[in-house]
């Protein structure tokens, strides 16, 4: 397989600057499921992105920004909040960033006179990862390489903090039990904690390291899946502790992981960025092969679409999105 082999993108939205992260909203309420966000070096850009497999009326893509919050410092993390809604008054964008200054701020705007951000710190080292708790949006989690998961409410105060035993790398909370937490570390393991009684109630075990990126599958909890060295790997929890399945993708180290919101058997990884092109690999379960190469220069973040199998990376003044034909 070669490194810069890939097809080109299904579409691409030009940007100022280099794009370090990009989110799409991963709630279908409130018409959130079109709400993008994605930040460049100074900024973070807030809009509603559409596509023409959505609505006829759209030629391709279509990006309508609606806010762009200046944030100071290169933002690395990113999340939607539920409470972010568009269709109804008065209107709502809210969503936490993480950078390199160590610390997480949030962004609320009613897209008219409120616009303000809540600046909280905490963390001793690199934060690597931050979610919104997914029901009602009151919590924030992060993760960091300071051997860390810490729990915020909304006002700024950390009302928990979780020891790990290496550098946090991915944070994910259970979509409907809002005390169920999982925390994947660079060393190979992931963790569940019981959020009342502050434990780990199950651990999973890649057997290598390191582990850059994990997701929990939020269509079927059952599965999860990760990124370690070169190979992705997953597991199912209700069988063992070690991977059901275990694949070596990309030459060169992988560096992140992701399930498809709208298909529960497809996912995507990315390799590591530096080298000219990034590679992104669309899997099926099914299949022993991706089914889908995608190759982008200096790639950088990924997610995909509420509902749609497209997923989407950041690059040099670009975003670039991969529909996959499923």
């Amino acid at each position: 397989m070669q490194e810069e082999a890939g097809r080109s993108a299904t579409y691409t939205l030009p940007c100022d600057d280099r794009v370090h992260v990009v989110e799409f909203s991963p709630y279908d309420c409130g018409a959130a499921s079109s709400l993008l966000a994605y930040a460049e070096n100074q900024h973070v850009v807030v809009g509603t992105c559409r596509f023409k497999e959505e609505d006829m009326d759209v030629d391709g893509v279509e990006f309508d920004a609606l806010r762009v919050f200046m944030h100071g410092v290169r933002a690395d993390a990113r999340a939607w909040s539920p409470e972010s809604r568009m269709d109804k008054l008065p209107q709502m964008i809210r969503l936490c960033t993480a950078s390199a200054d160590r610390k997480l701020r949030v962004f609320t705007s009613d897209l008219q006179q409120l616009d303000e951000v809540k600046v909280m710190e905490g963390h001793t080292s690199y934060i690597n990862h931050v979610v919104f708790e997914p029901t009602e949006g009151k919590q924030i989690a992060s993760v960091s390489d300071d051997h860390t998961c810490r729990i915020w409410d909304l006002e700024g105060n950390e009302t928990m903090s979780l020891r790990l035993w290496s550098p946090g790398v991915t944070v994910c909370w259970h979509p409907e039990e809002m005390f169920k937490l999982m925390v994947a570390e660079k060393k190979g393991t992931v963790r569940f904690y019981d959020l009342v009684t502050q434990q780990a109630i199950l651990s999973l075990d890649s057997g290598q390291m390191p582990l850059m990126s994990a997701d929990w599958c939020l269509t079927n909890t059952i599965k999860v899946g990760a990124v370690v060295g070169s190979d992705w790997v997953i597991w199912d929890i209700t069988r063992s502790s070690y991977p059901q399945d275990k694949r070596p993708v990309h030459l060169d180290k992988a560096r992140l992981f992701r399930w498809s919101r709208a298909n529960e058997n497809l996912f995507a990884t990315t390799g590591c960025p530096g080298k000219m092109s990034s590679q992104l690999l669309v899997h099926h379960l099914s299949h022993p092969q991706p089914v889908m190469i995608g190759s982008s220069v200096v790639g950088s973040g990924l997610s995909w679409h509420r509902t749609l199998p497209l997923c989407v990376i950041g690059g040099d003044r670009k975003l670039s999105f991969w529909m996959t034909e499923m």
